[in-house]
Order: C-alpha cells, then structure tokens, then sequence
C-alpha cells in the first residue's frame, strides 16, 4: 500500500522522479501524440478511411515481447480499423512503480491506460487529481458491445459505479462457472497432491490433518525410494508454497468454525448472519497456524516458503520434487498426469469458505482508464468498445490464432451455425500460462457463459478446474454468502486503505511467523491487542457498512 507524504514534498518528487524515469525509459515512453482530436463519432465505422493515431499505456509480462505492436492481436485490430496506437509499454515487474509515476505526471499521460489493474483507492485518488475522466456517458453512447453487457447483467454495471454514479474505469469480466461453481471460488490456494507418490507408496489420499500428516511423513521418510523411481534429482520437498500468495490458506479451513483465511488480501468473510468478520482473528486460525508450524517444525514444509518467488516455486517444482504445492493450475507447477486435487481437510470440521467476490465470478473495476490527456474521449472510447465484442474479448484474455511461432491457443473454426468460432487448440506439454503471455494482451473485455460454444470453447484447463471445484469443494462450502465487489466513497477508501497499510501487513508477516516459529497463547494474546491497535474495529465497520447497503 502506499505510504502519505507532505503534500508539497510528494509532488516535487514525483514530479522530478517521472521527469527522470521517462527521460531514461526508451521504448516505454510514447513517441508521437494522438491525431483523434478531430474524428467525428457521428455514424462512426471500422476500418477508418484515413489512419488515426491514438496513445495507450500497457504492461506486458516480464521476459515476453516488448513492443505490443508486434502482437497478433494488435497487428489484426489495426488491420481491421486503421487505427495506429502508439503504445508506453512497461514490464509487469516493473509496472507498480512506473504507472505511479506516470499517472502523477500529467505530461506523461497517454489517451488510455489498457491494462491499469487500478484499485478503488487508485481510481477515487486519480479522479480526485483529475488525471482520469468518467466514461458512463461513453458508454451509453459510444460502446454497445459493453452497453449490451450492462443491459444485460446489470449488476456489473453497479458494481462498476461509484456513489454517486460515476463509472472512472473499464472493467475486465469473465464468466467461468456461476455462485459455488464459478471457477474464482478457490483461487491460487488450490491445493495439489501428488498421486504418483501415494500410489508407489500405497498411501490413501488424505481426508483429515492427521491424516495428512502421516502422508507428507511418508513423503519424506522414502525420498531415497522416491529419488531412486522416479529419476528425481534434488531432495523431495513433502510440501511447498508460497506464504501469503500460492499458499496452504485452504488447508486450514477445517480448524475452529472453519472460516480458515483464504481472503489474504483483506482477511473477512460474511457468516450466515450476513456480520463481516477477520478471519485472521478467529480461533480456528490460531490453530491452523499451530498445525501448520508443527509441520514446518518436523520437516514437512519448505523452508523457502517464506522467500521464494514464482520462478523458484516453479522450478523446483519441474524438477518434480512436490509432494504437495497450492496454485491456480499445477500444470504450471508440474503436470496434470502426477497430481490431484486436494479436498478439503477435517479438523474440527469440514469446510471450504469461498473467495470474496468470486460468486460474480471473474472481475476488475480498474481494468482500463481514459486520461484528462485524452482529446476525443468518445473516439477513444469507440476504439475500446470492440475489445468487448465476443470474438474479441477471449483472444484478448487467452491468445489468438495464426501466430508465427510453435504455439497457438486457438485455431479458427465454426460454431453449429456455420459461423467464426474460436476452438482451443492442445497445449500439449506447454505451460498455459507461459502460452498466454505470449500472445495475450488482457485489458477490459468480457466473456460470458453463453459465448461458450458459440464464439468460443472452454478452455480445458478451465474446464478442468471448473469440474474439480464441483467434484472436490463445492459440497463442503457451507456458507451463504460472500462478500461481494463494492465500490466505497472516497472517505471510506481512504480510511480503509490508511487502515489497510498497517494492518494487513502485519497479519500476513505474523502469518509466516507463526508457521515459521510457532504461536503461544501469550504471543496470541499479543497480536490481538496489536491488530486492535491498528484499528481492526474502525476496519470490520467500514466492510459492515457496505455489506448492508448492498443487501438492501
């Protein structure tokens, strides 16, 4: 989160330090300006008759093509509308920093920001500062492919508004799977087990923590027979993770009520009482923390959990040294062949508490904005309507056809019409998510169930994923509610988000050091009185708030 500074200081850095990094950032900075200015939107059609220019911000995956121009995707779309974009590219790693500073810097501003990711603290910040403009009139009457979506599902459009109606962004929708079957139910605490491993071992696949404890032992006191099977080089890891990202939040849900804590970016769920609570409060939590120690304490967790970043995680992983690893999608990790899913685990009990939002399954208020730099913000915003038309949304969001290289994720065939359909092609060994990268562009889009089979196929990893949350978690989610997409006042964001920058902070280091180093009751009565003191009251209250006014 970011830290306040003195008004006057933070604005004579920012503005120096944008200065300075766009002067030194070659490619990422836009080179011409946009010639929209004077396009009449009036009876408006692709592809224009004369070439028009128009400028956009946009990451790209680190280690994957650098200039968006020289995509599929963008090649077709100019091809189709005879509209140039003259893109500032930066890194992903790098973007969180860069974009800051960009969008401080009003001179830097290009017409749009395609893929922002900004969250509502972000978008009230850069209303307030007049660096983004509101786009509900645009789309009213300059975007019917989006039009048509919020007509549809008008619950979208409310998700996208502010209090007072104003809509500061494009969004980013996918619909995969719908409340308790949507495929965002269970995130990247999606728990693998390796079936490889119990089958040689003769193991049963776990169904409680005692149970699973015995297993990952197992694990760890055959490595030499496991080594010597399966040609493993490097020592067997019982179980890996990432803490506070890819990590064992979810195995956790059956201690205390079974609220667990799978919500690491916020830390609440809703109970069927519709009262918000912090899971990281709750007793079942301390004891999840404990078990979770113990197993570190006996050998069964990677001591790396707490530093490793994804490449690492992967990497050992490809080595196939996992007994156990938690991600979106193992094929990512290792393969499908070696791994299943995990259910969810007894302890006190049985439970799997949903992620937040998810039951409106996938979205991103901040997806995309227009700047104040923008001249003909009804042009621009014509131009962003056809990436939600449905043929172009899931090529934005998964990758295209008729790519010059090895890997395609669609080939172009036809639905039972007779018309365009896009059809997933077999990844075969690829990675999903190395294949999407490098094609993909994201940026607002909109994918709806019933595009399936008609624009496009499911992806199969997706399809997978969707039966494994029926087959494997669905059952055991218990509760009616979770807490959903809600757009707070500038007041509110900003008292939560000052509140925030502490608070979650410090839940998420305790976290890896209560698995790391264990957790007495003393050390527990202290990290209460501590999340108190960071205002966990003020914090519950503000999510109350909303939380009633969106049952009303």
């Amino acid at each position: 989160m970011k830290k306040k500074t003195t008004k006057l200081l933070g604005a004579v850095l920012v503005a120096a330090m944008s200065m300075s990094v766009l002067a030194g950032c070659g490619k990422e900075q836009a080179g011409t300006s946009s010639s929209a200015a004077e396009v009449s939107v009036d009876d408006l059609s692709f592809p224009l008759q004369e070439k028009v220019t128009i400028t956009g911000t946009i990451s790209y995956p680190s280690g994957t093509e650098a200039e968006p121009n020289n995509r599929t995707i963008f090649k077709r779309l100019e091809e189709e509308t005879n509209v140039h974009v003259d893109w500032t590219a930066i890194s992903s790693d790098q973007w969180g920093d860069k974009i800051q500073l960009n969008m401080a810097n009003k001179n830097a501003l290009t017409d749009f920001v395609f893929n922002a990711g900004f969250s509502n603290s972000d978008l009230i910040r850069y209303a307030d500062q007049g660096a983004i403009i509101p786009v509900e009139e645009y789309i009213d009457n300059n975007m019917p492919n989006l039009k048509a979506v919020f007509d549809k599902y008008p619950e979208y459009r409310t998700m996208c508004e502010d209090a007072d109606g104003h809509i500061w962004a494009l969004p980013w929708i996918e619909q995969l799977g719908a409340n308790k079957t949507a495929i965002q139910t269970v995130g990247n605490n999606f728990t693998y087990i390796n079936k490889k491993w119990m089958d040689f071992l003769g193991l049963e696949t776990p169904t409680t923590v005692d149970e699973f404890e015995e297993v990952l032992k197992a694990f760890k006191e055959h490595e030499a027979d496991l080594q010597s099977e399966f040609g493993i080089e490097g020592s067997i890891i019982p179980m890996s993770c990432i803490m506070n990202d890819q990590d064992p939040s979810l195995l956790i849900n059956g201690f205390g009520e079974g609220y667990g804590d799978n919500d690491i970016g916020q830390h609440i769920a809703v109970t069927d009482d519709k009262k918000v609570i912090c899971t990281a409060v709750q007793d079942g939590f301390k004891s999840g923390m404990q078990w979770l120690h113990k197993l570190y304490d006996e050998g069964l967790i990677d001591p790396e959990c707490f530093t490793q970043d994804w490449s690492t995680y992967v990497a050992k992983g490809k080595s196939h040294r996992y007994g156990v690893c938690f991600t979106w999608d193992v094929a990512n990790i290792d393969n499908l062949e070696d791994f299943v899913p995990l259910a969810a685990l007894k302890a006190d009990t049985k439970n799997v508490t949903p992620m937040n939002g998810s039951f409106t399954s996938g979205f991103d208020r901040g997806r995309c904005v227009v700047t104040a730099k923008c001249d003909n913000p009804a042009f621009v915003c014509s131009w962003l309507d056809l990436m939600y038309d449905p043929f172009q949304s899931p090529q934005n969001n998964w990758g295209t056809y008729g790519e010059d290289d090895e890997f395609d994720i669609f080939e172009l065939g036809q639905n039972d019409k007779g018309e365009k359909m896009l059809k997933h092609a077999p990844l075969g060994d690829a990675s999903p998510v190395e294949v999407r990268e490098a094609e993909a562009v994201g940026g607002p889009l909109a994918i709806l169930d019933e595009y399936y089979g008609v624009y496009v196929t499911c992806p199969d990893d997706a399809q997978y994923r969707l039966d494994w949350i029926k087959e494997y978690y669905t059952d055991d989610m218990h509760c009616k509610y979770v807490y959903p997409n809600v757009f707070m006042t500038a007041e509110d964001t900003e008292k939560l988000t000052t509140i925030q920058t502490d608070l979650i902070s410090y839940i998420n280091s305790s976290r890896s050091n209560f698995v790391m180093n264990g957790l007495t009751d003393a050390e527990w009565d202290e990290y209460l009185k501590q999340v108190n003191a960071y205002g966990l009251d003020d914090y519950i209250a503000i999510y109350q708030k909303y939380l009633d006014e969106f049952y009303k």
